[in-house]
Parts: C-alpha cells; sequence; structure tokens
C-alpha cells in the first residue's frame, strides 16, 4: 500500500450528489467531508500494510466506509453496497459515479489488519485530534462514564453441550488439516455420528443419569483424541491447532481424570461442591469464541463482554457558548474501553484515566455510578490525574451497619498520630496492625477481650466468639476521603449536581438504537473492541452532523416538565 491523498471529489460526483440532495440538508457523509476533509490519511494505517504485492485499497477512505457502515448499521455487503450505489458515499470518498468500489471481503481483511497491528483505537484518536484542534473536546471539564452488557456472536452453552461441541469443533479441525492421520485414529463411522451435527442443534436426554452418560461419553472422546494428537507418531504441529488447544482446556476445566488401584483410567465430570470448578473469569464458555465470559449484573445475565462509553458533558448554561453558536454543542465520547463480562467496572476506573490522560483529554469531574469508585480510587484519582471523582461510595456493609442498630465503624474516633481507636464508651484500642488483604493496605485495630469482656453494651457492638471488638480501617488519607465522600453524598447540593450521570444512559440507549451495540457482530475482544470504537465515531459524527446542521440532540432523559421550563425561559 502506498499512501496518498484522497482524491477531490470529481465534479460530476459534486453535481449529482448536490442536486440529489437539493435544498435539503446534506447526508451525514456529505457533511463529514465537508467539514473534516480527510479524516483518515493513510499515513496512519500504513504499518498494518505490507510495501510489495497488490496495490490494496486506500485504508484511510475503508476506515471512514467502516465508520459510515456503524451510523447505518449494515452488513459488510450492504456497506460495500452503498459504496457502489450511493451517492452520498462516493462523494465523502472521493470516487467518481462509474466507480464499481471494492468486494465485501475487503473490510474483513482490513478489519483483521487493524487488529493484528494494534490500532484498533486508532480511528477515534484521529477524530478526537481534529475535534481538539477545532476546539470542541479538551481536557478539564466534565466527563462521565458507564458500561452496558454485550452477547457475544456465540450460541450459549451449558457445560455438557460445551464439552461435546468442543470434541466436534477439534474433530472438524483435525478432518481440514490432516484428513488421513485422523481416519487413522479414530473410528470414522462411530465419531461421525455422534459429533455430524453441532451439539446445541439436538435436544439433550432429558433423564439426569443419561445426561451423566453422555457427559462421560463426551469427556472419554475428548481424552482419547488428545491422547492421539498427543502420541509420538502424530505431528507435533497438530497440537498447536487452536481447536485441540481448545479442548484440552475445556477437558481440564470441567473434567477430573483419575487411575484406579488397577490401572483404570476413571473419567468424570466435575462438580462444583466436591471437586470444584475454575473461576468465571478464567472460564471458557464457547470453543468458537475463547475470549467470551458469563457475567451478571443485577438481574441481567450474558455471555459476552461489557463495553464503557465516557463523553463530555456540563450543566447546561454553565459554560458560555461562541456567540455564532446556534445550539449547544455536542456531548462527543472520549473515550472506549472493552472487557469480557466478568470483569468488575471498578477495575477500569484507572485504566480508562489512563487512556484519557494518553488522549490530553482528562476531565476535572468524572461522574460514575457507584460500581466505578473505591475509596482507594477517589484519592488516586486526584493524585495521579487530578480528576475529582462524582459518584456514590457503596455503604459499609459492616452487621451493625447493615442491621441499622449497633456501633458501626463511624461510632468510633480513629486517631492516626496516636494510633489507637475509641469506642462509642470511652475506651481505647489496645492494638494497631497495619496489613494488606485482598491486595489492598488496611489498618487492623483491635480492642482487648478485657475492656469488651465486661462492657454492657457489647451485644450492640460485636458478636465476636473472643468477646472482643475488631475493626479494619483504610490508612489515613484514604480513610478521610471515604468519609468526606459520604457525608457529601448525603447533601441536596450532591445530589443535584450528581444528577448529570444520568445522561451517559442515553448514549448507551442511542448505541443500542444506532449501532446495535449490546451485540457483538465478531468474534474475540480485540475485534469487538474495534467494533466498540468505530461505533462511537459513527455515534460523534451522528452528533456534529445534528449540530452542523443546527439540531440539538437530547442530553439526558428530560421530562416534558423540564423541557417546557426551559422553552419558557428561553
Amino acid at each position: 500500500m502506498q499512501p496518498r491523498p484522497w482524491p477531490r471529489i470529481p465534479e460530476a460526483t459534486v453535481r449529482a450528489a448536490r442536486a440529489a440532495a437539493g435544498t435539503s440538508e446534506y447526508p451525514l457523509a456529505m457533511r463529514v467531508r465537508d467539514e473534516l476533509g480527510e479524516l483518515f490519511s493513510d499515513a496512519e494505517f500504513i504499518e498494518a500494510f505490507g510495501v510489495r504485492g497488490k496495490p490494496g485499497w486506500s485504508p484511510g477512505r475503508l476506515a471512514l466506509v467502516t465508520v459510515l457502515q456503524m451510523a447505518e448499521n449494515l452488513t459488510d455487503r450492504g456497506a460495500a453496497h452503498r459504496v457502489r450505489f450511493g451517492m452520498d458515499w462516493k462523494y465523502a470518498l472521493g470516487m467518481e459515479l462509474d466507480d464499481p468500489g471494492f468486494d465485501a471481503s475487503v473490510l474483513s481483511e482490513f478489519r483483521t489488519r487493524l487488529v493484528a497491528h494494534g490500532l484498533e483505537e486508532r480511528a477515534l484518536d484521529l477524530l478526537l485530534k481534529a475535534l481538539q484542534d477545532k476546539g470542541l473536546v479538551a481536557a478539564g471539564g466534565k466527563q462521565r462514564t458507564d458500561s452496558t452488557h454485550v452477547v457475544a456472536a456465540v450460541r450459549d452453552l451449558n457445560r455438557l453441550e460445551l464439552a461435546g461441541e468442543s470434541v466436534r469443533a477439534a474433530l472438524e479441525a483435525l478432518a481440514a488439516a490432516v484428513p488421513q492421520w485422523l481416519a487413522g485414529a479414530i473410528d470414522v463411522p462411530a465419531w461421525g455420528q455422534r459429533y455430524a451435527a453441532r451439539v446445541d442443534s439436538w435436544r439433550l436426554p432429558t433423564s439426569e443419569a443419561k445426561r451423566r452418560d453422555l457427559a462421560v461419553t463426551y469427556g472419554t472422546d475428548g481424552y482419547a483424541l488428545l491422547r492421539a494428537v498427543y502420541s509420538p507418531n502424530a505431528p507435533g504441529w497438530l497440537r498447536e491447532l487452536p481447536a485441540v488447544e481448545v479442548l484440552r482446556v475445556v477437558l481440564l476445566q470441567n473434567y477430573t481424570r483419575t487411575i484406579t488401584g488397577n490401572g483404570r483410567e476413571v473419567i468424570t465430570r466435575r462438580e462444583a461442591d466436591t471437586d470444584g470448578l475454575p473461576p468465571g473469569r478464567w472460564r471458557l464458555t464457547s470453543p468458537y469464541d475463547t475470549d467470551a465470559r458469563w457475567g451478571g449484573k443485577r438481574d441481567t445475565f450474558w455471555n459476552g463482554y461489557k463495553v464503557h462509553f465516557s463523553e463530555t458533558c456540563r450543566r447546561p448554561g454553565t459554560q458560555p457558548e461562541p456567540a455564532d453558536a446556534t445550539v449547544p454543542r455536542p456531548n462527543l465520547i472520549t473515550n472506549v474501553a472493552t472487557t469480557d463480562a466478568s470483569v468488575p467496572d471498578v477495575a477500569m476506573t484507572e485504566p480508562i484515566h489512563q487512556a484519557l490522560d494518553r488522549r490530553g483529554l482528562l476531565p476535572g469531574e468524572h461522574y460514575l455510578d457507584s460500581g466505578y469508585p473505591s475509596a482507594e480510587l477517589i484519592v488516586s484519582s486526584a493524585t495521579d490525574f487530578g480528576v475529582t471523582l462524582i459518584t456514590p461510595l457503596l455503604a459499609d456493609h459492616s452487621p451493625q451497619a447493615r442491621a441499622g442498630a449497633g456501633f458501626d465503624r463511624t461510632r468510633f474516633t480513629i486517631d492516626f498520630d496516636r494510633e489507637q481507636a475509641t469506642c462509642p464508651q470511652g475506651q481505647t484500642s489496645s492494638t494497631w496492625n497495619p496489613a494488606t488483604q485482598r491486595g489492598t493496605d488496611t489498618i487492623v485495630i483491635t480492642f482487648a477481650t478485657a475492656t469488651c469482656g465486661p462492657c454492657p453494651v457489647r451485644e450492640q457492638c460485636t458478636t465476636s466468639r473472643t468477646r472482643r471488638r475488631q475493626i479494619t480501617v483504610h490508612p489515613r488519607a484514604v480513610h478521610e476521603a471515604q468519609r468526606a465522600a459520604r457525608a457529601d453524598q448525603e447533601t441536596t447540593d450532591w445530589q443535584a449536581k450528581y444528577a448529570l450521570r444520568a445522561g451517559v444512559e442515553g448514549t448507551i440507549r442511542q448505541g443500542i438504537a444506532v449501532t446495535d451495540l449490546r451485540h457483538a457482530r465478531y468474534r474475540g475482544l480485540a475485534k469487538t473492541h474495534l467494533q466498540h470504537v468505530f461505533s462511537a465515531v459513527a455515534l460523534n459524527l451522528i452528533r456534529l452532523d445534528a449540530w452542523w446542521n443546527g439540531h440539538p440532540l437530547d442530553r439526558t432523559r428530560t421530562s416534558h416538565l423540564t423541557r417546557l421550563e426551559h422553552a419558557l425561559a428561553a
């Protein structure tokens, strides 16, 4: 690929596209070309392409095609069709009217190249850089973040189906790679009868005994196949086939294999209460997408991923608009993060700040729901990134706090200088021990048994068998930040300020309606993240298009009464 500037829009294409638009507003594709010009230059993607071979299609223009594809929620074939027949797309890409475009498979190859060379976020980086130059996004100010679930592009399988389908997938891969070797390694007719059709395409036995027998059959077949693959007579490279490695891991996670005293091999399925199962973050859920995981949030359970969107925001009337502005500037997405479904939101707060810092777009205030913060993150976000977290902290989960009776930790006075605590009865602690719990620095404070034992209110303080109270607190800076945050979030001023966070749910809803955000188009974490990045770029361009045309979009789920109030005030 030789990087070249985008071609000028041919005169015939300009006349035809503008004539078709008439006096109405230009379509999104035409407006993007007019306002942003060569948004994605070929040179930004050159590292993903070679310098020899057949000339390839412009990667910069393919990036714009992918963005427009997301904006219109098209398949690859649909996008290639729009390139061939859509005058507005030809206008944006600088194509002649009779240019046939490209084959749909080019888009798939383009995505594969981006993922292979770590360029998943390049399109969003380039758009945000252009918007920074125009003064539409900048560091400081306010931003908000929220996440939503994403269903993987594979079928949901239970453990029995997973085992059987993993054996079948490995057989299919071996049959395609080494058919002669496979014919000599297994009984093809018997195995073909069992694994010819997908395991989830027929009804499993209803009897629990028959299900157990089928599970053992799948496990026995799987181990037999692995023994053949790992035998000295088998080609060594067979072990490196992805489907074979998936089968090995699935068997390890779901079966136990023991040798009896007489040398007989016994294969049984793992049971959670007796044999133990791997943590959900490690457990494979499909032989076809090894990155997908089961996740849960409140009443929703899904197999797949989770996506986090961060966007700019502001309270109406808090910042002046340019004198020539007809509508308020749009809220724009500044970062996209994708994880598997098992990763909690709190684990993503710091990575999101790191990504925003890399782009030079760290906010002054970051609005988050209660899943993202911790007491430690409130302190580290301020010290490491200069970001103030506007977010409710989870309540104290001690038995006393949950019951709403007795003496919880807030009833104790902590003196960090003297390294002791004072209980509500005026007694002081006996020990002060810094510790590390689950990777977090803490301080364990213990009162003496001689102090707590005869206390008349001990039952309201502790039910410990040792007859003494023990409390765990954070180090001084974190402890004070936690107490201050919990006190602030009870005030009406803080609650009115925090209402700004709700608008990000509208962004999630727009992503679902426009780009089908909650369904992965592709398999694997990297390509799913690529989909989310191009979805974010598409949503930003849609919002910019509305702003360029003087049509503001709803910023939050505003009530009709509030809208009427704003209209009357204007």
